[in-house]
């Protein structure tokens, strides 16, 4: 996943300029012996749940992280980033230890076009069929989790849709 998230910001097809500055001149081999050196390390998050949440908001979702939304395609976030939400082998990112901003800042950037990846672009998909209310809701309650609980990064496995980033990294067909 690293590997991947290097080589999008190389390439402009992740927007944030001071990355893109950064690794414009640096070889293939280089970004992956970086992206190998950040994913062997152990960094502990400091558990910060976002304040004021009120429950509903926080059940609903709960809902979505662990069940979806099946009647309007989409799939849960557990389905995709593993029951425990470490993330999946290659390619899908851990959700833990990220905060209530930095989801919704993704999400928005995935549904407005902003944050891209490699087709099909199974998360900017998600992201333009959640409401305003339903990716706040998400943020909050992931945001919630305790990134330090027990658990490790989940080995590959069948997605409930197709993502380009899997099919490149070697994953699905």
């Amino acid at each position: 996943y690293l590997y991947q998230q290097l080589l999008r910001f190389r390439e402009g097809s992740r927007e944030y300029l001071p990355m893109q500055r950064l690794l414009a001149n640096l070889s293939d081999d280089y970004l992956h012996d970086i992206a190998t050196w950040f994913s062997e390390q152990t960094p502990q998050y400091k558990h910060m749940p976002p304040t004021n949440v009120p429950a509903p908001i926080l059940a609903m979702g709960e809902k979505l992280a662990l069940q979806g939304a099946p009647e309007r395609q989409i799939p849960a976030c557990v389905a995709c980033h593993g029951e425990n939400l470490k993330g999946t082998q290659p390619a899908i990112p851990g959700l833990t230890g990220l905060t209530n901003e930095y989801i919704t800042a993704q999400m928005g950037a995935w549904e407005y076009g902003i944050r891209h990846s490699v087709a099909p672009d199974c998360m900017r998909d998600i992201a333009t069929k959640l409401t305003s209310a339903e990716v706040q809701a998400v943020a909050a309650w992931l945001a919630s989790q305790n990134p330090n609980a027990a658990g490790h990064i989940n080995m590959p496995t069948k997605l409930p849709l197709e993502c380009g980033i899997q099919t490149i990294s070697g994953v699905q067909p």
